[in-house]
């Protein structure tokens, strides 16, 4: 594990120093699971939850920040079964949704105006184009297309990009492109707001955030101004050759949801855990 950057390398030194004062955020899929053609097995790593684990009575807060519904993410991560992590929480839905382990309760607001009109004209709109056959997931705040099951996934992609894009703007909604999904979801919360609300709350020194994907620039451009305010930040970039958009924006990546697994116990090894 090598970080490349002179504010990454001092962000790890501020976490051994204090690791009480870090809050440690990242994705789900793609990060902590790998990808996989259905979302619903895609369960969370043994080895990264276990590294997890290990950081959860050193770091000062962990949470998961997921574009998944956060029943679902709870779920596949079986989080609730380790006693390191009994102050985790997972922001579901881009931070529209949250489960805090030390309660086990969940915050589900209602559906946006215009998810139920989405639902119902998607499937014509899919039909239209002869991709009928693209896996739709019902995530009820919001609604992913994913095309990764398709012969030609990328091919799919870029058909179904701009259709999606008017269906939804039809509808006063948004469009959350990532790994072979393109996402309808209601404007508002995105994962940098989340991070911007964890840190309100939370007041740590330093920011960890793992990611991989699209969805994932928000947080990181977000940790970037919070160091602008004092804060240290360390992010991660899970890579993959699918997905090169937090490349250039990280301060060290890892190959997957391995290399994650690996670098926190690398952390967990500095810390004594």
């Amino acid at each position: 594990m090598t970080i490349t950057t002179q504010t990454g390398r001092r962000a790890w030194d501020a976490i051994v120093a204090d690791p009480a004062s870090t809050l440690l955020c990242s994705d789900f899929d793609g990060v902590l699971s790998p990808i996989q053609a259905d979302p619903d097995t895609a369960s969370a790593a043994p080895e990264t939850v276990a590294a997890l684990n290990r950081l959860g009575t050193k770091l000062g807060k962990i949470a998961v920040v997921t574009g998944r519904v956060a029943r679902k993410a709870v779920e596949l991560g079986s989080f609730e079964k380790h006693d390191g992590l009994a102050e985790m929480s997972v922001l579901g839905l881009y931070g529209q949704e949250r489960w805090d382990a030390a309660t086990g309760e969940y915050r589900e607001p209602e559906p946006p105006e215009g998810i139920a009109g989405v639902k119902a004209e998607l499937p014509a709109v899919l039909a239209e184009l002869g991709l009928a056959n693209a896996r739709v997931e019902d995530k009820r705040l919001s609604v992913g297309v994913h095309t990764r099951e398709l012969p030609d996934a990328a091919g799919a992609f870029a058909t179904l990009e701009q259709p999606i894009r008017s269906l939804a703007e039809r509808h006063g909604l948004l469009v959350e492109p990532g790994r072979n999904v393109l996402e309808i979801r209601g404007p508002g919360s995105d994962k940098g707001d989340a991070v911007r609300a964890l840190v309100a709350e939370v007041q740590p020194r330093t920011i960890i955030f793992a990611g991989d994907d699209l969805g994932d620039v928000a947080a990181f451009e977000a940790i970037a101004r919070l160091r602008e305010e004092g804060y240290e930040g360390l992010l991660i970039c899970s890579g993959s050759d699918e997905q090169d958009a937090l490349v250039a924006l990280a301060d060290v990546v890892v190959p997957g949801p391995p290399g994650v697994a690996a670098l926190l116990n690398d952390l967990a090894d500095a810390l004594g855990a």
